[in-house]
């Protein structure tokens, strides 16, 4: 009985988004996870986005909404704020909610009463696999979920931006040679709380948000090859290294209360860390996360060629790899960025864009070449 959406993209994507909860679901119920949300069908999945679109190109007192959505019966939240009455899912109550739930990791709670979606209330938490829209700005919908493991960035599974549809294709993870950063963005692999691809991800969310533009070249720990391909002396070169995030990479948590300092402290030394990185030049780090080097200019290295192709996808449905000229593919972060890792081989590179692009590179034994990755859609 509820109600079809008008806004097409809506219409566009929500048999495929269902599809991805259901096999998400399915695959978890197999392994014995618990606490998994429901199963979200397309007709819901095209009421939210419709009453979030909507929403987004409205304002409240001068300012557009930034809220979010999560598809879950009150049962399933810890300790939710229940309304006494529930409200009608529309644009204008979606508007006027806005201002109060604009925090980080606060959810407008959805449900339905086997007619009509309402709203019940807000939530801090939500089941595993939840399905939420997320409204960043006026036009802007992600879709995404709460990883299984509750830790870090949610998974994103789609980006509408008005009549742009941007579908996550996880067999993007299929190519050789695949970065563990984009199999982790992708939610294919599981990773610890103090695994270092959870780190990075966290750097790029703060790279992308200080919108500044950057670079990260992870070299590995205790080498040297990487100076041969920068230009010396270094401006700010660091002896000791600076090593505040491996420290809590490598630390034990073993109360709540050390929780919540961990998180606190990482927050803290992620965001150093992507500060230096809007300094011109490339910020250098080993691959313990020890800091090394920032505002450090590339060179290509005496007994290397340039490089003139290398591997581009974004991966997204509809996308394939395909072999371009690193100009091709941004400026002048980029074509030093690959010009690096084609001469170390051994090294990974984070490269942000002021437009809010934001490419991962590294070396592929098996295509013999440097290939890249335009992840934004994944970090929104």
């Amino acid at each position: 009985m509820i109600n079809r959406a008008k806004y097409q993209a809506a219409k566009l994507v929500g048999t495929r988004v269902e599809a991805h909860f259901a096999r998400h679901l399915m695959d978890a119920n197999a392994r014995g996870e618990v606490d998994l949300a429901p199963h979200p069908p397309a007709r819901v999945i095209e009421a939210i986005l419709d009453a979030a679109f909507w929403a987004s190109l409205r304002k409240e007192e001068g300012h557009s909404p930034k809220i979010s959505i999560a598809f879950m019966p009150p049962e399933q939240a810890a300790k939710p704020v229940l309304f006494q009455q529930n409200l009608p899912l529309n644009p204008n109550v979606l508007t006027k909610l806005a201002p109060g739930v604009e925090g980080g990791g606060i959810h407008i709670g959805v449900w339905h009463d086997g007619y009509n979606l309402h709203i019940w209330g807000t939530t801090l938490t939500i089941p595993n696999y939840c399905f939420v829209v997320d409204v960043s700005e006026p036009g802007l919908l992600i879709v995404k979920h709460r990883r299984v493991h509750g830790f870090g960035k949610y998974t994103n599974v789609a980006v509408l931006q008005g009549d742009q549809i941007k579908i996550i294709e996880e067999s993007s993870a299929g190519q050789p040679d695949c970065p563990p950063l984009l199999l982790s963005l992708l939610d294919i692999s599981a990773r610890s709380w103090n695994d270092g691809t959870n780190m990075l991800i966290q750097l790029a969310v703060a790279m992308r948000a200080h919108g500044r533009g950057g670079a990260v070249l992870i070299v590995p720990e205790r080498s040297e090859e990487w100076k041969k391909s920068v230009i010396m002396p270094l401006s700010y070169g660091l002896s000791p290294s600076y090593t505040g995030l491996t420290k809590l990479i490598t630390q034990e948590i073993s109360a709540e209360a050390s929780d919540i300092f961990w998180r606190t402290a990482l927050k803290r030394e992620i965001e150093h860390l992507a500060g230096l990185t809007a300094i011109d030049g490339a910020t250098v780090i080993s691959d313990d996360f020890s800091l090394l080097a920032f505002g450090v200019k590339t060179g290509r290295a005496n007994s290397s060629a340039h490089i003139h192709e290398l591997s581009f996808c974004e991966p997204v449905n509809g996308n394939r790899p395909q072999v371009l000229h690193p100009a091709k593919i941004g400026g002048t972060r980029h074509l030093s960025a690959a010009q690096f890792v084609f001469d170390q081989r051994n090294v990974q590179a984070l490269v942000a864009s002021q437009d809010g692009h934001f490419t991962i590179f590294n070396w592929s034994e098996t295509l013999g070449m440097v290939q890249a990755f335009r992840i934004d859609t994944l970090l929104l």
